[in-house]
């Protein structure tokens, strides 16, 4: 009985050794009403105790101290320019969305959409989704979304897309029995691999095609897809 984990560590991820990231983290160089985003909004939307350096020992967060109550906490893995994200927060205030995205740029154009929405019930992590999937608790989300993930279009690149085993068994870990996760690409071996991994990882496919959800917001990857001749592409899955 020693050698068991302590119980409040026994609903975190394995601690992960070393991974690699892949991907830009940053772009061309920001406007100086980003910088100021960045500088004055960020720390107070900022969850604690998520990054390595942090919480090097990956222990578990207590969900409630993301938004200090115990609403719903969806995921947004990779919010791009954050359109997605400030619409879905202002369409269910209830709910407590957590966006996760390595891309400086990125956070920036979002801080400004929450700065000029004004809504209160979003939460910003500029890294690694993986970083906060190791230290939510077991069943912690009940709602994720990947809209228009990197497609990772080479074959030898495909183990990068995040609809493979590394990256969504610690998704599945992390979300409740019952949890939705949407996926949106426009890319059709990118919804293939989605369509046949995803399950085996834990989830059923409710639904998969041309048809977006009924609150679907557009997000400006899918109005670039769409002029260049695209076609998008929608399935939802439950967690089992």
């Amino acid at each position: 009985m020693d050698d068991l984990p302590p119980p409040e560590k026994s609903l975190a991820a394995p601690r992960p050794e070393w991974r690699n990231f892949y991907g830009r983290r940053f772009g061309h160089t920001l406007r100086a009403a980003q910088k100021g985003y960045l500088s004055d909004d960020l720390g107070a939307l900022r969850p604690a105790g998520i990054s390595q350096a942090e919480n090097p020992g990956r222990v578990p967060i207590d969900p409630a101290s993301l938004f200090g109550d115990d609403r719903p906490i969806w995921l947004e893995i990779g919010f791009g320019g954050g359109e997605h994200m400030v619409a879905m927060a202002a369409r269910y205030p209830g709910a407590g969305i957590v966006g996760c995205e390595p891309y400086i740029n990125g956070v920036a154009m979002l801080l400004g959409k929450i700065r000029a929405a004004g809504v209160g019930n979003l939460s910003v992590y500029p890294g690694d989704a993986r970083d906060l999937l190791d230290v939510l608790p077991a069943g912690a989300l009940q709602k994720a979304f990947l809209n228009y993930p990197d497609p990772w279009p080479k074959r030898r690149h495909h183990r990068r897309r995040f609809v493979t085993a590394d990256h969504l068994g610690p998704l599945a870990r992390a979300m409740a029995t019952g949890a939705e996760f949407r996926v949106a690409t426009d890319i059709a071996d990118y919804m293939r691999q989605a369509l046949g991994e995803v399950p085996q990882a834990g989830f059923a496919l409710e639904a998969a095609g041309a048809e977006p959800w009924h609150d679907w917001v557009s997000t400006r990857y899918e109005q670039k897809a769409l002029r260049e001749g695209r076609v998008p592409q929608y399935a939802t899955f439950r967690r089992l």
